[in-house]
């Protein structure tokens, strides 16, 4: 489209004399289906173009002023500082002006621009989205989700009826796509596995409503809608649109993400930002309703790809990458309906003995979830992680609930395919032994991990932690004792010594 076609108001706002500040010239063009987004330097404009999509209105001047309003309300919540005002467009006789006087015909949301090359989307492009960086996001997002508001309302769109609709209509929208870029057997068996959750699993999704994880999320959480910009974290775009999209379960939003990295065959980083995401939350079991929700991100990309297959506009060169990208994510959205065999991995040793480093490192080896003990009973006992716990969070009781939910935990997502790490001391045989009756009456495998170092070094490491969530100091280690392994365990065991390469010693 060029300049000339564009409607006058857009074409007023791509010249420099349009605003009150100084700009960068040429301004900066972003068109979608919906919006315009003006670069004029330090500042980002973005204007809702006159669309009613049935699931998008923004078919009035009142309507676009709301959707305004809402996407800076909203938005101010995951990226302060970012989203500044809305701001009237009027206009006097063939005169557009922005703020000014005369009869208001559209309205703005005025931002501050960042560089692209803030967007995590391009980092990982560049190989520079680190795991460092992944925590960073993880522990943000479960900050912004503890603030993200609920109510009876909210929460009823978490109902399995409410949640089955999208999957139905994807499903409905993509039919003309089998034989294309999709299998008859991917659609069939994609859609089976979903149909199949749905009907069996009811009782999970009343759970997430129960426990309060239906909120006003952000909708649209992928990595291309989340900056590291001035030394923060933003996460902008949200959906303010539509109800449905935003209303969800908080393991929906983080979805995206997962999808994200798993497409580019990173499920080392996927498995450390989903283990640190449910460590900060405590909500280990949305673990379960996770692949759901990822098959469904994966396949709506799959048929948003899809979609320009039918536009005659696109060059064919164009439709055959289309295609090309289409067919992976329908393979992968494929893929996440396979069944999959879980497995537990048990650490042990005393405190420092490396057993989170080694939890870590066989995560990213894996794609494995680790859930430490120190967090469990943190969470168990309403203590913040990043508190020290008193002598009533290490009493004998506390102990006890902290391994039985701990093996809950991983008897519950192992059994739905994850592998899953416990990472504890384990240091007495009677613990040991309730792991391995239980896990081998699941039929679930099982490998002990024993991790071992000197005692000095142990003491030197404790003396040297900080910003950790474990409490443990130098000064326990003389009251700790590793009961030796009976002959029933040691089967299970592999010993790490973790003054040596962890990972080596994992492969």
């Amino acid at each position: 489209m060029t300049e000339s076609t564009l409607p006058p108001l857009v074409q007023k706002m791509l010249r420099p004399e349009f605003y009150p500040h100084p700009v960068t010239e040429p301004i900066g063009f972003v068109q979608t289906h919906i919006s315009y987004v003006f670069l004029t330097g330090d500042y980002a404009y973005k204007a809702k173009k006159p669309m009613n999509f049935g699931f998008l209105d923004y078919s009035t001047l009142e309507k676009r002023q709301h959707f305004c309003s809402e996407e800076l309300r909203m938005n101010q919540r995951g990226a302060p500082g970012l989203y500044l005002e809305v701001l009237p467009i009027t206009q006097t006789e063939a005169e557009f002006e922005l703020g000014g006087s005369g009869e208001v015909v559209e309205y703005v949301v005025k931002m501050r621009q960042f560089p692209e090359t803030s967007l995590l989307s391009s980092l990982f492009e560049q190989g520079q989205l680190t795991e460092e960086l992944l925590v960073e996001l993880a522990k943000a997002i479960a900050k912004f989700h503890k603030t993200c508001p609920s109510s009876d309302y909210i929460r009823s769109f978490g109902e399995v009826a409410q949640v089955r609709q999208a999957f139905d209509e994807n499903y409905q929208q993509t039919e003309g796509y089998i034989g294309g870029p999709q299998t008859q057997q991917q659609f069939d068996e994609t859609k089976a596995y979903t149909d199949r959750f749905f009907g069996d699993r009811a009782d999970l999704f009343t759970s997430r409503i129960q426990n309060n994880w239906i909120r006003e999320c952000h909708g649209d959480l992928h990595l291309g809608n989340i900056c590291q910009w001035q030394n923060q974290l933003m996460l902008f775009d949200c959906i303010e649109f539509n109800e449905p999209f935003r209303f969800v379960d908080v393991v929906y939003d983080i979805a995206y993400i997962v999808m994200d990295l798993e497409v580019k065959n990173r499920p080392d980083l996927s498995a450390i930002f989903l283990s640190t995401y449910m460590e900060q939350t405590g909500d280990w079991e949305g673990l379960q309703v996770l692949p759901i929700y990822v098959d469904r991100q994966t396949y709506v990309r799959a048929k948003v790809t899809s979609f320009m297959l039918n536009d005659p506009g696109v060059p064919d060169a164009e439709k055959q990458k289309g295609s090309e990208k289409a067919a992976l994510y329908y393979r992968l959205a494929w893929e996440y309906a396979k069944p999959k065999t879980g497995k537990i991995f048990l650490t042990c040793g005393l405190s420092g003995s490396g057993k989170s480093t080694t939890a870590r490192q066989l995560a990213r080896q894996t794609g494995g979830i680790y859930i430490r003990s120190d967090a469990v009973r943190k969470h168990l006992g309403g203590v913040p992680l990043d508190q020290r716990g008193g002598d009533d969070l290490y009493s004998p009781e506390m102990t006890q609930k902290t391994y039985d939910r701990l093996l809950n935990l991983g008897l519950l997502l192992a059994s739905q395919g994850y592998t899953v790490i416990l990472d504890a001391k384990y240091d007495r045989q009677a613990l040991r032994k309730t792991v391995i009756a239980k896990v081998s009456a699941a039929e679930i495998p099982l490998q002990i991990l024993h991790c071992n170092a000197p005692l000095d070094v142990l003491s030197d490491r404790l003396r040297k932690r900080t910003g950790d969530i474990a409490d443990a100091t130098a000064d326990l280690l003389p009251k700790q004792l590793m009961e030796p392994f009976s002959e029933e365990e040691k089967p299970y065991v592999k010993t790490i010594d973790t003054t040596q390469d962890v990972k080596a010693q994992l492969s």
